[in-house]
This record gives C-alpha cells, sequence and structure tokens, in this order.
C-alpha cells in the first residue's frame, strides 16, 4: 500500500519530489500549470527527463497530474466545453512528458436537471482528447462534493463515463467528497463494506487508480467542498482505520490533500497519521 500527498512543483518539477521526500511520500500528485488559469505550457524535453529520472531514483510511484479547477466538460456554454478540452488534452500531454499516470480531474457542472445531456458531452470531450494524444497517461475522473449541477458524484456516474470512455480512462476515490456528497453518512464497518460493493459494481476495482484521502470540514450532505486535516473532520480517525482495513482499498494508492496543520498544505503530521493508520494504529 503506497502513500503519499499532492505536492507542489514551485520552481521546477524535480522541486515536486524533493518536497516528496521531506515527508516520506511513496506517490505524489502535482498540477501540470496553474490550476486558476487557462494557459499551460508543455515542459522542456530536458526537465521532463530530470523529473522522470528524479521519480525513479526516489522510488515515487505513481505520479500523477492533477487537473486545473476550470476545467467543465458538462457546461451547457460550448465554448467553455471547447476551452476546456483544449486545456485538459493540454494537461494530459503533459502528464504524457512526465512519465505520469494520468490526469486526475474533475468533470464539471451541468446545468440540467437531467444529467443524460451532460454526461453525453464529457464522455464525447474525454474519447477526442485521448484520441488527439496518443501514450499512456490516462485521464481519471473524481467523484464530485456534488451541488449545482456537478456531475459524477455518485460512483454510479463514474461506471458510466468509463465504460463508455474505454481505455485510457479510470476513477479517482475522494472521501471527503463522497462524505459531502451524501454518498456516504459513516466510515463504520457496514458502511464502509457497502461503498466497497458499490465501487465493484459501477466503477470497478480495477479501474480505480487512487484514493484521495481527506477528512472533511463540512457535514454529510453538505455539498460543499472543504478539505480537512486527519482526524480534525468529520470522517475522523475511526473512519479513515476502517477504509485502511478493506483489503480492496489497500491496492490502491493513497493522496493527502488536505491544508497542513501549519496551513502550508500536505505535511509530515499527516504523513505521520495515514501511515499509522494503514499499519492499523
Amino acid at each position: 500500500m503506497r502513500i503519499g500527498t499532492h505536492v507542489s512543483a514551485a520552481g521546477g518539477f524535480t522541486n515536486a519530489v524533493l518536497n516528496a521526500q521531506r515527508i516520506g511520500a511513496e506517490t505524489i500528485q502535482l498540477f501540470g500549470a496553474s490550476p486558476r488559469r487557462w494557459e499551460f505550457r508543455r515542459p522542456a524535453a530536458p526537465a521532463a527527463l530530470a523529473f522522470r529520472a528524479a521519480c525513479r531514483a526516489a522510488d515515487l510511484d505513481p505520479v500523477f497530474l492533477h487537473g486545473p479547477y476550470l476545467i467543465n466538460l458538462a457546461s451547457p456554454s460550448v465554448a467553455l466545453r471547447q476551452k476546456s478540452e483544449t486545456v485538459l488534452a493540454g494537461h494530459l500531454q503533459i502528464a504524457e512528458d512526465l512519465g505520469a499516470a494520468g490526469v486526475i480531474f474533475h468533470v464539471g457542472s451541468g446545468a440540467e436537471v437531467d444529467k443524460e445531456p451532460a454526461l453525453r458531452e464529457i464522455i464525447q470531450a474525454m474519447r477526442r482528447i485521448l484520441l488527439a494524444v496518443p501514450g499512456r497517461a490516462q485521464l481519471i475522473v473524481e467523484n464530485s462534493a456534488g451541488g449545482r449541477g456537478k456531475v459524477a458524484a455518485a460512483p454510479a456516474e463514474i461506471g458510466r463515463i468509463l465504460d463508455a470512455v474505454g481505455e485510457r480512462s479510470g476513477g479517482c476515490f475522494d472521501t471527503a467528497h463522497a462524505l459531502e456528497a451524501g454518498i456516504i453518512a459513516t466510515f463504520g464497518r457496514e458502511e464502509v463494506s457497502a461503498l466497497t460493493r458499490d465501487i465493484g459494481r459501477t466503477i470497478g476495482w480495477s479501474r480505480l487508480r487512487a484514493i484521495h484521502a481527506n477528512d472533511s470540514k463540512t457535514p454529510f450532505d453538505s455539498r460543499h467542498d472543504r478539505h480537512e486535516n486527519l482526524g480534525r473532520g468529520h470522517i475522523g480517525l475511526a473512519g479513515f482505520r476502517v477504509l485502511a482495513a478493506e483489503p480492496h482499498f489497500r491496492q490502491i494508492p493513497w493522496i493527502l490533500e488536505v491544508p497542513g496543520f501549519d496551513g502550508a498544505g500536505p505535511d509530515k503530521k499527516n504523513m505521520d497519521i495515514l501511515r499509522r493508520l494503514t499499519r492499523g494504529k
């Protein structure tokens, strides 16, 4: 079972490796470009090669990119969908350049009560992106916190997207988002067992690429995406302990996206807590 964090790549991609090593990460997630801007740029070949080499030397595997927050493949606006498709394709190319397993991203929000039109747009866009960017890097759909027309809050919606897109697609399960979206009320044994069966039926365990291990600042069914440090939120250490004891979840890399106890992002204290939990302590 490999555990890690989202890390900063400020100042160069190899800095992400150094930041990961400082806190003992075994797997990492990073941004390929600013998550709050449409602009992106592919890394120069020497920088990409240096990053790959640094990851191998540090035994960081797998490596994931997280897509920009601006992406909305479900939007009723044609212009926004097209812009989102272009940017996501660019980030998938960056993932390919860096040797990353893929880009974890949110599919976005649709305005319609009926989600079918939005699902069709998402599927078609993902198919076009994968054709435009050949290689091994995948498009990895993350469950949303729900609300305001957001798509893919439930495992069943992610499963439908992956079924239609096919190869080079996968899913990411965020613990905080699942609570906030009303998918699971508590992370007790019975509910985690039911969740495990649901993921197996819908997404499929062979297609789940990563777990975002985040406590939630907001309660069950809040529909507000607010992460909290482990043990300080509405999931609690007991919930993560139950999740970590489930064999299916132990086969998937766990990545922290927490604020950090000093407010500077995922830190060694959260990593140490997660490591103890995964060891049954």
